[in-house]
């Protein structure tokens, strides 16, 4: 009997993880909320309403890389409508640009991952967060 709930419970485990895995909508929101909680905290960073801090300067910067590693795996043709998603249309007209554009937010968090002072927080900062705008410019649907 134990051993039976322990396969089912595993079943349920490994069907959960796979849905998730199936679900690029979902999982490209959870990037992105995350990519803006540490927004959020380097925005406070840089304009001084929290003390720099370079462990967390070094977090917000490795949360943007890996953003930006797996963001464009995570829009496949079949996403294209559905879960309430924003992405633009333009995303899959134009893969190249949206590629690239990902890759330029990789190298600017790429960049700042090694800031050690509040000014050069701000600075690698505002290049990386830039890189935000304008991809939502041409990659996003406006609500």
């Amino acid at each position: 009997m134990i051993r039976t709930a322990l396969v089912l419970a595993g079943l349920g485990l490994g069907l959960t993880a796979v849905m998730a895995q199936s679900n690029p909508i979902a999982e490209r929101k959870e990037a992105m909320k995350a990519v803006g909680a540490a927004t959020r905290d380097g925005a406070a960073m840089a304009k001084g309403d929290a003390a720099f801090d370079a462990t967390k300067a070094q977090a917000i910067f490795k949360t943007y890389a890996d953003a930006a590693k797996k963001m464009p795996t995570l829009f496949p043709d079949s996403s294209k409508t559905g879960g309430e998603t924003t992405a633009a249309p333009k995303i899959w007209e134009d893969q190249a640009g949206f590629k690239a554009a990902f890759a330029k937010f990789e190298t600017d968090a790429a960049a700042g991952a090694s800031v050690a002072n509040l000014d050069g927080f701000r600075t690698a900062f505002g290049a990386a967060t830039k890189n935000c705008g304008t991809c939502h410019e041409a990659y996003r649907i406006k609500k």
